[in-house]
């Protein structure tokens, strides 16, 4: 598929959503416009599914992944590339080099950046460690507290980024990792409630750091329905405002574009997840108008 027909299906296939009431009538040929590429749970899967196979027949795989992600920058360079956790475990990669192959290759294609997820812990908090200095991108995590460990100051509550004038606050939240991995692997590691350092990151973002967009990097599940007290992206979203996205992560859930829920001050928040392996890319679109008023559009893009 050539780039043209590339951007011209993938833009048919979403919808424009408001964020925070805004009429879409404000907008104007003047817009902004900033390009929000993200995966989650790749689970170290590297080449494509073969044609035989039952679930994925054909999808997938690094290179092409790489192909679609250069296809969109030169559409708009104003792009950025997110992950949202469980980059580690799935394929024999994984267990023959450690996580070295996921996050050299993870910096090819110049992902800005990540948040942890639990099988990212799988080598323990040494294995990660040690992959660090093939990570040419940052980690995000403000309820993970690494302080005890030996992870201690490579990973960041929050990162900042600007593109085209437009302040973009990014901030990471991971799930709880007792009865989940085993403490031998995370050590020292503390949790921290996720829905109160959402709280506080939302702030400091907003209120502090002027930024325009505020993004959450989330490896906390969806939803989760059997267990409706569980803290999950949608109960983050409607007890927390000033977020406008959350990219989740953990529960491999496909959506063909972003769900809205009404926060805590009845605001429009987006959230999305493509599943996982690697064999969807999702890509959400957000509009500026001069005042810095927003509004976006998303789809899930197969690989």
């Amino acid at each position: 598929m050539n780039r043209r027909s590339f951007i011209k299906q993938t833009a048919a296939a979403s919808s424009l959503i408001t964020i925070g009431g805004l009429g879409l009538s404000s907008f104007t040929t003047s817009m902004k416009k900033i390009t929000v590429l993200h995966t989650n749970d790749v689970h170290s899967h590297i080449d494509p599914f073969g044609p035989d196979d039952g679930r994925n027949p054909n999808k997938g795989g690094v290179a092409r992944r790489a192909t679609l992600i250069e296809n969109i920058r030169k559409d708009n360079p104003n792009t950025l590339l997110l992950d949202a956790g469980d980059i580690f475990q799935g394929t024999p990669y994984f267990n023959y080099y450690g996580g070295e192959l996921e996050f050299k290759l993870m910096s090819l294609m110049k992902y800005d950046v990540a948040t942890i997820g639990n099988h990212d812990f799988d080598n323990g908090l040494d294995g990660l460690y040690a992959q660090l200095p093939h990570a040419k991108f940052d980690f995000v995590s403000a309820n993970y507290d690494f302080s005890n460990t030996v992870m201690d100051s490579h990973v960041k509550p929050y990162k900042i980024i600007i593109k085209d004038g437009i302040k973009i606050g990014i901030f990471g939240l991971g799930i709880q990792l007792k009865g989940l991995v085993d403490q031998s692997l995370y050590k020292e590691t503390v949790y921290l409630d996720p829905v109160e350092r959402a709280q506080d990151m939302s702030r400091i973002l907003k209120e502090n750091e002027k930024c325009d967009l505020i993004i959450c990097l989330s490896h906390l599940g969806f939803k989760y329905d059997i267990i409706p007290d569980k803290v999950s992206d949608v109960k983050l979203a409607e007890q927390t405002k000033n977020i406008d996205l959350i990219i989740g992560g953990h529960t491999h859930t496909f959506m063909d574009k972003p769900t809205v829920v009404k926060n805590a001050v009845n605001e429009n928040v987006l959230i999305n997840q493509v599943g996982c392996y690697g064999i969807n890319i999702g890509k959400i679109d957000f509009y500026f108008d001069s005042k810095k008023n927003k509004s976006a559009e998303g789809v899930a893009i197969s690989v």
